[in-house]
Formats: C-alpha cells, sequence, structure tokens
C-alpha cells in the first residue's frame, strides 16, 4: 500500500531520506523552509564540500566522538562507500585527497547540490521550497500529519524530521526540529558548538591576526597538565584566538571542558627536535652575527611572527646576536617547540561547523531512526545527538542516517 511520506528539511539527511523513501513506492513531499535546497551543503569545505571520508566502518565510527555507537546500522546500511558510488551514478565525480577525504573532481559544492537535485527528480519526490514546518500532529501516539507555518494542516502516514543544527543559522538551521520533538516528548541533550573557533587569553594572540601556519604541530593539555589531543597540519590566527581545520577537529576533544582552563602548545618546527633547531638557530645566529636580534630571525620565522617571538623571549630587539648567550638560545629554542596559548573559551554555537547534542539516542530506534514515542516520527542528520570530527564524518552520517529513515518510513 502507498504511504504519505513528509520530510523535512532540505540537506543532505532530509534529501537522502525523501529519495530513498520516494525509491520504494511511497508518495514522498520535502518540504525546505529556504528558497533552494543544501544552503549547508553549498558553503561546506569552503566551497567545495568534503563529502565524505574514504575509511573503512571502524574508521567512521572511530571519528565519531559523539555517540558513534548508535551508527553502526546506519553506516552498514549506507556506507560512505555506498555514498560514493551513488553520487558518481549521479554523474558527480569525486577525488580522494589529503587524510582520506573526499571531494568532487570539479572542487564546486554547487555540483553536488546538484546531483541530489536530480536524485530526487529521479525518484519523483515532490519539493516545496519556502515552506516551513512548525508541527506535528499526532493522535493515539501514531503521526497523522503536518501542520505549517501558515496555519494549514496536511495529513500524511509518517514524517522525517531533518532540520539540522543552530549552527550556521543563516543556511536555516534554527533549531525548529529540536522544538519540534520536544513538543513531541523527546529530550534534547544540551547543545553546544562543536568543530568552532576557540578563545585565547593572550592579548599578543591579536597582533597575529591572519597569519596562517602550515606543518605545525599542537597538543592540548587540561588544567591538570593531562595531554587530552596532538595532531599536525594547519591553523590560524584570528583577531579572538585560533581557528583553521587542525583548531577545529581539536576543538571537539575539549568540549567536555566547556573550552576553558585548556592550554594549547604549538610546535612552530615539529620537523626539528630541540637539538637540531638549536643547531639551525646557531647556524643562523652566525650568519647574522653582526645583526640586531630583530632582524636574525627572518630566515626562521613569518615576519609577523618575530616580534611575538623577541617579546615573548625576554631578550632585547636590539641585542646584537653575537652577545646573545647560550642560555637565551636555548630559551627561544623551548618558545619555538612550545608556543603556549591559553584558551578561554569558544567562539558561538551559531559558528560551529556542527552542533553537539540533539534529539537523545536512547529514545530512537539505530535500526530504523525511528522514534520510541511516536510511531511514524523518524529523526535524521545533525537534529540527532550524534557528531563527528572533520574530513567528512558529518556529512557521511547526515546521508547515512538519512537513508536509514527514508528505508523504513
Amino acid at each position: 500500500m502507498k504511504r504519505k511520506v513528509f520530510v523535512v528539511g532540505g540537506g543532505p539527511a532530509g534529501i537522502m531520506a525523501a529519495g530513498k523513501a520516494a525509491e520504494l513506492g511511497n508518495e514522498v513531499v520535502l518540504f525546505e523552509k529556504n528558497d533552494r535546497l543544501g544552503k549547508k551543503i553549498l558553503i561546506s569545505g569552503k566551497g567545495r564540500c568534503n563529502i565524505t571520508n574514504n575509511t573503512d566502518i571502524e574508521g567512521l565510527i572511530k571519528n565519531t566522538p559523539g555517540n558513534g555507537n548508535f551508527l553502526y546500522s546506519s553506516f552498514y546500511t549506507f556506507s560512505n562507500q555506498d555514498l560514493i558510488a551513488m553520487l558518481n551514478g549521479l554523474g558527480l565525480e569525486t577525488k580522494v585527497e589529503r587524510g582520506e577525504r573526499v571531494f568532487p573532481v570539479s572542487d564546486s559544492s554547487k555540483d553536488v547540490v546538484d546531483a541530489l537535485w536530480r536524485f530526487l527528480k529521479i525518484k519523483g519526490v515532490s519539493v516545496r521550497l519556502s515552506t516551513p514546518i512548525d508541527n506535528v500532529d499526532i493522535k493515539d501516539g501514531k503521526v497523522t500529519g503536518v501542520v505549517t507555518r501558515d496555519g494549514r494542516k496536511l495529513e500524511c502516514d509518517s514524517v522525517v524530521i531533518a532540520t539540522g543544527g543552530i549552527s550556521y543559522p543563516g543556511t536555516g538551521s534554527t533549531g525548529d526540529g529540536y522544538k519540534i520533538a520536544k513538543g513531541l516528548g523527546h529530550h534534547v541533550i544540551d547543545l553546544k558548538p562543536s568543530l568552532v573557533p576557540l578563545l585565547a587569553k593572550e592579548k599578543w594572540v591579536k597582533d597575529l591576526q591572519g597569519l596562517s601556519l602550515k606543518n605545525v604541530a599542537i597538543t592540548l593539555k587540561n588544567s591538570k597538565g593531562k595531554k587530552v589531543y596532538n595532531d599536525f597540519g594547519e591553523m590560524l590566527f584570528t583577531h579572538f584566538g585560533v581557528s583553521g581545520p587542525l583548531i577545529l577537529s581539536a576543538s571537539r576533544h575539549i568540549l567536555d571542558y566547556d573550552y576553558k582552563d585548556v592550554v594549547l602548545s604549538i610546535d612552530l618546527k615539529p620537523a626539528l627536535n630541540e637539538e637540531k633547531l638549536y643547531d639551525r638557530l646557531t647556524r643562523d645566529f652566525e650568519k647574522y652575527s653582526r645583526k640586531q636580534f630583530k632582524n636574525a630571525l627572518d630566515d626562521l620565522l613569518p615576519s609577523k611572527m618575530i616580534p611575538i617571538i623577541i617579546d615573548l623571549s625576554s631578550i632585547s630587539p636590539e641585542k646584537f646576536v653575537n652577545q646573545i648567550t647560550r642560555e637565551e638560545r636555548r630559551g627561544i629554542v623551548k618558545l619555538l617547540k612550545n608556543l603556549e596559548v591559553n584558551i578561554c573559551g569558544a567562539r558561538p554555537i551559531s559558528e560551529a561547523i556542527v552542533t553537539a547534542g540533539g534529539v537523545s539516542t536512547l529514545e530512537i530506534n539505530p535500526s530504523t531512526m525511528e522514534s520510541k514515542l511516536v510511531k511514524g516520527l523518524f529523526f535524521a542528520g545533525e537534529v540527532v545527538d550524534v557528531d563527528a570530527y572533520t574530513g567528512g564524518f558529518n556529512l557521511t552520517i547526515a546521508f547515512s542516517t538519512g537513508f536509514l529513515a527514508g528505508a523504513n518510513c
């Protein structure tokens, strides 16, 4: 018997749920509050869209610190490889880059959205843009329909809530799904920013605004000095603190510390141990022995960083290099290998890539994505209390949970 399925939210989870439900012979309507689908996809990966990651299933779980085990059924039912194959079949060529990140060959997120539009058309999904949904009607514990923002009541057999989180509200992610879920008796786990730029106590950080550091190593330690996280890659200084791919990934590891009382240690020269860096510095100082300290670090550091390192070293910038002692050189080396930044918070959740928290996984069947409280109600994507690191993992979650919801509604 043909069922009427409504999907609320036109992001990756909603598009996948709608297409799969229609493929199974259901009459499917996809409601999107914006005037176009996939607005968050369009800005993802700086406009390139990191679609997924080429790791195995265990790799997907490992990179999902927010309730990763809940996703076994989703990932095994519709894996990252299934997603790549589907998009390739829709005419979107993909490529694998550093860290097994998968991108469109064109480097254009618009091409991903266009492929997903083709998917919906092929499956026969009816799309209604600029149509926000405010509520889901239920009777005797079962879904009976939805209520649009302008008050219309529309009947259906099941509803998939795929409205995203509350990060990047300009894309339409304004927490609508959480309100609907709460109204139907679901618990929403506290919402926090994940994959978010971090705030720094040090005032000198502002002087480095716009400076990007490549091939640096970072270590995060808590207030007790315990190492929380370490990684290697690219980071960026901002007017408020630090950002960039390395920092966004690191931020998820200190979410449980509320982004406070954490020390970020930056190794500016990870390819050299302290002895080799000391030798390198000594050679540079021999080369510039008749220059002042402030003019002797050009070969070693970006120009913007030189005044900061000099200030932190407590060595006079006017001091001639041939007068700098061995002990002072050792101090410079330690500074370059361990530049410390005290983290005192994070940017607002509206600036986070992903929302941590959401509809409790304890109230959702992981094999179907159906609510355990309301028959015919399904959840998919970021609205659920699941979140992952950067690298294509969060989009994979959206597509996989969307597929599972669509297959069962």
